[in-house]
């Protein structure tokens, strides 16, 4: 049975990451536009969001102003616990 990449990530400690960037108008430098992201990251150094930024800088015109992250693991030691036995379903 082959284990499925989102589990792994769970267990390995992902969580979804929700980031609100502000970041300046190109052509209304005054003005400060919202854009909110989501994804699966890896606290405490969030590759996924590091790399969205990197990607951002290249890309966008839009200058980042600041960038305000919300973090909550997936699978927490609660949410999950070894059972020892069995149960035989008919």
């Amino acid at each position: 049975m082959k284990v499925g990449s989102d589990f792994q990530k769970r267990i390995l400690g992902y969580g979804l990451l929700t980031a609100e960037i502000l970041y300046r108008l190109p052509d209304h430098p005054k003005f400060l536009q919202s854009f909110l992201w989501q994804t699966e990251d890896l606290a405490p150094h969030f590759p996924e969001l590091k790399r969205f930024l990197g990607f951002w800088e290249k890309e966008i015109d839009g200058r980042i102003h600041s960038v305000r992250i919300a973090h909550q693991d997936l699978l927490e030691p609660v949410d999950y616990r070894y059972a020892n036995g069995e149960i035989m379903v008919h």
